[in-house]
């Protein structure tokens, strides 16, 4: 039996389908979305996860309609602004990982008041993947070696892993991914390389806390072996 995961990763998959099934736009999708991502991750931290990881911007989802990207960006800024005093009281830790160099400087002010303000803040860990690819990310801690002049011959896993976008957050224990899709789509490759997969068939807005405690329940039946 396993334990409560420390690390669960969450791909949120269904927005723009659920809001089509209700008759919605998209962007009424994607703000429901949001809603039910501060629902479960308060959740999560209940049930004793330490870290929760959200898919909430690929570097993929640039190719969307620019109005829907735009919609997506500020719903980043307004999601602060509504929901940073809220996890703040309850002692999450929030965390953007991703490129930032192509963001907006609103989007990025957001960021970094969010970091700031939760910086200190140990009850749980909330890591929002946006502008994030996991190829990416590997790239990237690669050029951070080569920029420190580091051989080929030190470039090891361990060495790498020290260098993601925050070599402080653990391997995933867990990833769930709604709206009925089974694959990882470019979601935390280096870190979710022995993690257990659990796949909804609900679309994200339509995800409930009881469909986490089962997810969950499902996760403490597996026993997970890491090659042995």
């Amino acid at each position: 039996m396993q334990e409560t995961p420390k690390h669960i990763g969450i791909i949120m998959d269904g927005n723009r389908r659920w809001a089509e099934e209700h008759g919605l736009s998209a962007k009424q999708g994607h703000t429901k979305g949001q809603e039910v991502l501060r629902n479960i991750a308060e959740a999560a931290f209940t049930q004793g996860v330490r870290y929760v990881s959200v898919y909430a911007f690929s570097t993929e989802n640039w190719r969307r309609k620019e109005e829907e990207v735009g919609h997506l960006m500020l719903l980043l800024v307004r999601g602060v602004d509504k929901y940073l005093q809220e996890f703040n009281d309850a002692g999450v830790k929030i965390i953007f990982i991703g490129q930032r160099q192509t963001l907006d400087g609103k989007v990025l002010r957001a960021i970094e008041k969010a970091e700031k303000n939760t910086e200190n803040n140990t009850k749980g860990t909330l890591v929002v993947c946006f502008n994030y690819g996991g190829q990416q990310e590997i790239v990237d801690a690669v050029k951070k070696l080569l920029a420190k002049g580091v051989s080929s011959t030190d470039i090891t896993p361990e060495a790498l892993a020290d260098h993601l976008y925050d070599p402080t957050i653990p391997p995933v224990d867990l990833v769930i991914r709604t709206s009925g899709e089974q694959r990882l789509s470019n979601f935390m490759l280096w870190r979710a390389a022995y993690s257990e997969l659990y796949f909804v068939a609900k679309h994200w807005p339509d995800f409930t806390a009881d469909d986490l405690r089962q997810a969950l329940k499902n996760y403490a039946e597996r026993g997970r072996r890491f090659g042995k």
